[in-house]
């Protein structure tokens, strides 16, 4: 977990939970951190954007819904959010600004925690990810930026896409950027998106 660089004993703190993909499953604790770090370690992230990142690894057997993808069993994703809130009851973290992003595996997670816990997270950006789109009315309230690369061949972007149109069909208003010419490292291009941090910091939860 990244702390704000100077942590105020009178201010609190927003909390960003990062959820890796597939490849990067394992029990080292390292390779999970190669696709996020880059971004908030930057000088100008840490000074405008203090807040705690939350980097866990899944195991290499599990997906972060639980073991072979079954939503129902709980998975490790489902463990974080209960190590949030166990957190922000000994640090200074702002509960009304708790933010997801997670890429491959982990925009499914991504969309999986959505649906799990609908009034846990002020915004949410999953990457080239999918969920159930049934769902989608849980939390068509939540702030959404969606980013698929329209020539994914690892998760096709019509994931991203009929996810997109079950929350706006809902009532929700999701950003949805797709980059063409760009395969299943959407990644890469999402997180340099000039506006996506100023995006994410801006949302608080109003529930």
């Amino acid at each position: 977990m990244l702390k704000p660089e100077e942590e105020k004993s009178n201010q609190k703190y927003p909390i960003v939970l990062f959820l890796h993909g597939s490849g990067e499953r394992g029990t080292d604790n390292i390779i999970n951190l190669k696709f996020i770090t880059p971004l908030f370690m930057k000088g100008e992230s840490r000074t405008k954007y203090p807040c705690y990142l939350l980097i866990p690894q899944c195991p290499p057997d599990e997906w972060w819904s639980g073991k072979n993808g079954n939503d129902s069993s709980g998975g490790a994703a489902d463990v974080m959010v209960r190590l949030i809130d166990s957190l922000a009851t000994k640090m200074s973290i702002d509960t009304k600004r708790i933010y997801l992003t997670g890429l491959s595996m982990g925009g499914y997670g991504t969309w999986y925690l959505l649906a799990r816990y609908p009034n846990k997270f002020a915004a949410a950006a999953p990457v080239c990810g999918g969920g159930d789109p049934d769902k989608a009315s849980l939390f068509k309230h939540t702030p959404l930026w969606v980013f698929h690369g329209a020539d994914d061949n690892a998760v096709p972007v019509e994931e991203s896409r009929k996810m997109v149109k079950a929350v706006t069909e809902a009532g929700g208003k999701p950003k949805y950027s797709e980059y063409a010419g760009t395969g299943h490292n959407s990644w890469d291009k999402a997180y340099a998106e000039p506006e996506f941090l100023p995006w994410l910091f801006g949302q608080r939860l109003k529930l």
